[in-house]
């Protein structure tokens, strides 16, 4: 089964339900609205295979972008099993990053690296 994070109507990104489930259990534990993080845990322990950004409140939407930009390729670097396939995981999770910018999440203000 497979898994969708729809950013906004027409920018999307789609996984292997593995992939997104572990994608999704990359936030739960940094997202510091604990609601969102059940929200979350429920989607992952029903199977229920998507995530609509839009319908969370747009502090939380920006907390998320936030981590996947930060931390998630990297996290999924160490974390993921060394298989032939890795690369193109890796690839596959810059993706969503890659899809933050383009449903127009901004950069968050005092990020490494910014002004």
């Amino acid at each position: 089964m497979a898994g969708i994070i729809v950013l906004k109507p027409g920018v999307d990104w789609t996984a292997t339900g593995g992939l997104f489930d572990w994608t999704l259990e990359f936030l739960i534990s940094r997202v510091s609205d604990k609601q969102a993080a059940q929200h979350l845990q429920e989607i992952v322990d029903n199977n229920l295979g998507s995530l609509w950004i839009g319908e969370m409140p747009s502090p939380v939407q920006q907390e998320i972008v936030g981590h996947w930009r930060d931390g998630l390729v990297a996290t999924g670097e160490q974390q993921l099993p060394d298989t032939g396939q890795k690369a193109d995981v890796i690839r596959h999770l810059q993706e969503l990053v890659d899809a933050t910018y383009a449903a127009g999440f901004p950069d968050r203000p005092g990020r490494p690296g910014q002004s």
